[in-house]
């Protein structure tokens, strides 16, 4: 594995690229009229390198500049599971690795952006949402061997966006967190612990040792309410999505175990804890049955 990148140690990657306004991605990189190729096309040596957001998983929630930014593209990198799903919208060389291999292979591309070819790196989801540390770990690569090249971020649609939208819980009365993350998440569990009960919670659980399961347990531990209501949303926009829906007490039940063995659930999982619903308070809810119909309805609509 790479080393990690600390947000709060400099240059922050969101630092250098809000230094300016970005420009429109036909104006980056642009060389001079005398330097462009025979067709037209720019050939700038600066041509920034993008972090693309791919979505969920269903391509349908890949955004138009984030399809521009890897069709165009001349080496790809990113971790195999997320490359796989773009890997028929470019023509570009895909450099895909996982964690042992991710610093050999963003070392790779770092090299070829030097020598002037485009290059894209590829996230699941939203990068400002889950997988910053990849983004800093990009930004590092480029930074030793061309300081001159900027990483811009194209934001995608996070799972969490969508577990949002499936389970009716508006953001903006939601503590959201990611565990899906290297180093310690002591103060992100905290972080839960005082928000379960008077928030939404959203969670992305980090496979296989913190799983909804184990989360759920965590929150007991810490005094949540048992019959809390909790949702483990799984595979969304996938065409095997599903909705579970417990208690916070019988989620509890299925936890245990750092291995995939040990839970029910997918790596690609988000957990919803409702907050207590106070009295005359306007909370917009749905019968489980209201759940499953709506997801099989948008399930047979997607590609």
């Amino acid at each position: 594995m790479s080393d990690g990148y600390d947000l709060d140690s400099g240059p922050d990657p969101a630092t250098v690229a809000a230094g300016t306004p970005e420009p429109d991605i036909d104006e980056e990189g642009a060389a001079p009229e005398g330097q462009r190729g025979g067709d037209g096309e720019t050939v700038g040596t600066d041509d920034p390198v993008y972090a693309v957001g791919i979505g969920p998983g269903n391509l349908e929630y890949l955004t138009p500049r984030g399809e521009r930014a890897i069709r165009e593209a001349d080496v790809v990198v990113g971790f195999a599971t997320v490359v796989e799903f773009v890997a028929d919208r470019t023509d570009a060389d895909l450099l895909t690795c996982g964690y042992r291999d991710e610093a050999d292979a963003l070392e790779t591309f770092a090299e070829r952006v030097a020598d002037g070819e485009r290059g894209t790196a590829v996230l699941m989801g939203d990068p400002n949402h889950s997988g910053y540390q990849f983004v800093g770990k990009v930004q590092a690569a480029i930074a030793r061997t061309d300081s001159s090249v900027p990483v811009r971020v194209v934001p995608g649609i996070s799972s969490l966006q969508m577990a949002a939208s499936r389970a009716r819980t508006p953001m903006e009365d939601t503590e959201f967190v990611t565990l899906h993350k290297s180093g310690s998440v002591t103060a992100d569990l905290e972080r839960l612990a005082r928000a379960v009960g008077d928030r939404h919670l959203l969670v992305l659980p980090r496979p296989f040792d913190l799983m909804p399961g184990d989360i759920a347990a965590f929150l007991l531990e810490r005094g949540g309410d048992p019959a809390l209501e909790a949702l483990v949303l799984e595979k969304l926009t996938h065409e095997d999505e599903a909705i579970h829906r417990f208690t916070l007490a019988e989620l509890a039940d299925r936890g245990g175990g750092d291995g995939r063995e040990n839970t029910p659930f997918s790596d690609l999982s988000v957990l919803a804890v409702r907050r207590r619903n106070s009295v005359g308070e306007d909370v917009m809810d749905e019968t489980e049955d209201e759940m499953e119909m709506r997801s099989d309805s948008e399930t047979e609509d997607a590609p």
